[in-house]
């Protein structure tokens, strides 16, 4: 498993942290299937060709990062930062089809492990970059999720498939980097880890000047070991938080899955009308 390279970048706008004010919860046990159903999705999508590739965080520097309501969720006193590089395809609204192009493009994200007082775990995007700019820009202004508009390619060269990614807009300006990784042999039982970083069946999020939870649902993961041929990225730093120190602690990689995202609720467990 190869290092990967921290591009040298001024951080221009760091994060403020704050405290949540959240009671550290019991979490709901991390499980490799969702916990329910979602019949009628708000949205549709799927998720292909995705490279996971994650660090260990120190749970404080994370805490000021996640949104009112949420803890960092933990696995043996630590939590993690992931980048997230893959294909997003086909995004619809409810039950109408897919759209091809504006919902299909490459879109690399950085998120955090975050648990609510209701012992919901999720995750936490703190970027998105994604190169369709209609997109970014409905995700922005409607959503208010931190998108942004990047150059970015998917390529394949026989079992290595590599990702770009150079931000265009708002920036910082050509925060990226290139991510190569081999793709390896399938897993047949993922380790408690693994568990943790991929079976998330959720989102803590603000939308609308409120803390929610949005929950999504997907088959159950197909995941291979993953070996990182090169990896060089400032999009860590540019989110907010310290450079990833060393070797990343997993590597994996997914031909995908279709997933749904269903109503989201508050933090106090009620649907949103």
């Amino acid at each position: 498993m190869g290092a990967c390279r921290v591009r040298a970048r001024s951080r221009t706008a760091a994060r403020v942290l704050r405290d949540t004010g959240a009671v550290p919860p019991t979490p709901q046990p991390v499980t490799p299937d969702p916990p329910a159903a979602i019949a009628r999705p708000l949205l549709t999508q799927s998720w292909l060709d995705l490279t996971f590739v994650h660090w260990a965080v120190d749970p404080a520097d994370a805490a000021g990062l996640l949104p009112p309501g949420t803890v960092p969720d933990t696995l043996g006193g630590v939590t993690y930062v992931g980048l997230v590089a893959f294909r997003m395809h086909r995004v619809g609204w409810l039950r109408l089809p897919g759209v091809p192009y504006l919902g299909t493009f490459p879109e690399t994200n950085v998120r955090l492990y975050s648990v609510d007082a209701h012992g919901r775990r999720g995750v936490v995007f703190l970027s998105l970059d994604a190169s369709r700019l209609i997109p970014v820009v409905v995700g922005r202004l409607g959503f208010r999720m931190p998108y942004l508009w990047s150059r970015m390619s998917v390529r394949h060269d026989g079992d290595t498939v590599t990702y770009t990614a150079s931000r265009r807009w708002p920036g910082p300006r050509g925060a990226g980097g290139r991510l190569t990784v081999r793709r390896g042999e399938p897993i047949e039982e993922p380790t408690e880890l693994e568990h943790f970083l991929t079976a998330r069946w959720g989102m803590h999020g603000a939308f609308f000047g409120r803390s929610v939870y949005l929950p999504n649902a997907h088959p159950r993961w197909p995941l291979h070991r993953a070996e990182l041929v090169a990896c060089e990225e400032d999009l860590v730093t540019a989110a907010g938080l310290p450079g990833p120190a060393g070797e990343p602690v997993s590597v994996l990689y997914s031909p995908g899955v279709p997933a749904r995202f269903g109503r989201p609720a508050r933090p106090a467990g009620i649907l949103t009308p």
